[in-house]
């Protein structure tokens, strides 16, 4: 069966199903009522066997294609497109699950996991489209169930305020795509990338402008999914409004989807029209990591300053691609981050989310004492931040040792690549002061309600939680396999048509 249908044809039918029937389940239950464990463990079920069947195909001995110029369907099965979906899945999968118990009290449970499923389903045909017209295809129905999911709490009006700022810049960045996409297909006659990337090649002098134009949308309209600066206004707004899981899923999901589309439109038509814009990338990288990670230092609010943080770890993955021109190294740290980076900000956000389930508040302050209250919980928040912020022998060390090791290393081709390195250091170093603030207040600081008896943590998310601490030790002490997994996926540009 696997070997018949392509892998992303079969996860559509399995999440789609999967997804279709849940409302209906829900709808011929004669008794209402809230029923988050069902209808989650069914939507986990789905992922799960989803993400298995990636990794079959991935690992099974069959050699599938680094990156494909050649096929001119609108999917494509290749190692980039599986190695994103991979990365999307692991994040549905931990959010999923901890919808079970975060939004147990919560009415509505089969559309919340249906939506769940049809987002996903967005993140993987993203990952391996091919064609311009799939990709926004892919694009929006990632995006729309993500509008609704953030404003699911509707009686809460910043939940309903975050859903509508979401959706406003969400259609705005739509659109400018939808412009970007209509002068490529104006300029080439076709929308599958391959093609289009091989008439960038051949194009006239006399329409190289409309061709950075092109590319400016592009970069535009997938910089707001990606959250970088100057398009990250709507991200912290949204991240607080959601449920703190929704939160998780934006932050550690869908944002790495606007790297996909980064890497297969817009530094590949870089490199076909010979662009010197590689600077222009590097400048947003450092612009985004110095103001994400300044922002952070003055929030009262733990998802509010995940939110920011989530902003300037876009810079670091920024970096691996302003230098995919120039070094392959680059590109796999720049893979290995945005792995490391959704296994980290999940469990972060996770935690957040077990905190207000047990203790129904958000306030950093409010962590006071957490290490005696909610000791698990408390821990494996402090390891997410440590990890964050590159802290050794956690896995958030090794992908920005690698990032910032191919910028210094890149300094003998271009000449201010070294200046990513620089700002990477020193804005990792800021964030572990914001960071340790955090771990401070829950194992150094004590408050009235603290000094009372330990509570009980929410066991389904501690599950969550658990896998997360495993990863982030265990490919923190041995990454070897990530480095591998993520050098084996990174697209040469050599390989242009």
């Amino acid at each position: 069966m696997i070997d018949i249908i392509s892998t992303p044809i079969l996860i559509t039918m399995i999440l789609g199903t999967v997804g279709l029937i849940i409302p209906i389940i829900d709808a011929m239950r004669k008794e209402r009522g809230v029923n988050h464990q069902t209808y989650g463990s069914i939507a986990s079920g789905a992922l799960l066997v989803s993400i298995f069947i990636i990794i079959f195909r991935v690992f099974n001995g069959e050699e599938l294609p680094i990156i494909s110029f050649v096929d001119t369907s609108v999917l494509t099965e290749d190692m980039f497109g599986s190695f994103f979906a991979i990365v999307m899945l692991i994040v549905a999968i931990m959010v999923t699950i901890s919808s079970i118990e975060y939004m147990r009290k919560t009415p509505n449970p089969a559309p919340y996991y249906s939506l769940l499923l049809l987002s996903s389903i967005g993140m993987v045909l993203l990952a391996y489209s091919s064609d311009l017209v799939m990709l926004i295809v892919a694009w929006e129905l990632m995006s729309i169930p993500t509008y609704v999911l953030t404003g699911f709490h509707k009686n809460n009006p910043v939940s309903n305020e975050a859903a509508i700022k979401y959706f406003i810049f969400g259609a705005l960045s739509t659109g400018i795509i939808i412009y970007g996409i209509s002068l490529a297909y104006g300029l080439t006659g076709s929308t599958n990338i391959a093609v289009v990337l091989q008439g960038l090649v051949q194009i006239d002098g006399d329409l190289r402008p409309i061709a950075m134009m092109a590319l400016a949308m592009f970069i535009a309209g997938f910089g707001f999914k990606m959250a970088l600066v100057p398009f990250h206004m709507w991200l912290p707004d949204a991240y607080e409004g959601a449920p703190t899981t929704i939160s998780a899923f934006l932050a550690a999901a869908t944002k790495k989807a606007g790297f996909v589309a980064a890497f297969r439109v817009i530094i590949l038509g870089m490199v076909a029209l010979n662009l010197e814009w590689s600077l222009v990338l590097a400048i947003l990288a450092i612009l985004t990591m110095v103001i994400g990670n300044l922002a952070a230092l003055t929030q009262k609010s733990m998802t509010r300053m995940l939110a920011y943080s989530s902003i300037g770890h876009a810079g670091y993955m920024l970096i691996g691609l302003s230098l995919a021109p120039f070094s392959h190294l680059a590109m796999q740290g720049s893979l290995f981050h945005i792995l490391n980076h959704a296994v980290m900000k999940s469990a972060a956000f996770i935690a957040s989310a077990a905190v207000i389930v047990t203790l129904a508040t958000s306030n950093i302050d409010s962590y006071k004492g957490l290490g005696k209250r909610m000791p698990i919980t408390a821990l494996v928040m402090s390891i997410s931040l440590l990890a964050l912020a590159g802290v050794p022998p956690l896995n958030g060390f090794w992908s920005k040792f690698i990032l910032f090791a191919s910028s210094i290393d890149a300094g003998s081709t271009v000449s201010w690549a070294p200046a990513l390195a620089i700002a990477g250091i020193l804005t990792s170093a800021l964030s572990l002061g914001y960071y340790a603030l955090v771990i401070r207040k829950m194992y150094f600081e004590e408050s009235v309600v603290a000094k009372t008896k330990r509570v009980k943590e929410p066991k389904i998310i501690l599950v969550v939680l658990l896998f997360a601490l495993v990863f982030m030790v265990g490919f923190g002490i041995y990454p070897t396999p990530l480095i591998e997994f993520s050098s084996i996926s990174v697209p040469l540009t050599a390989e242009l048509p």
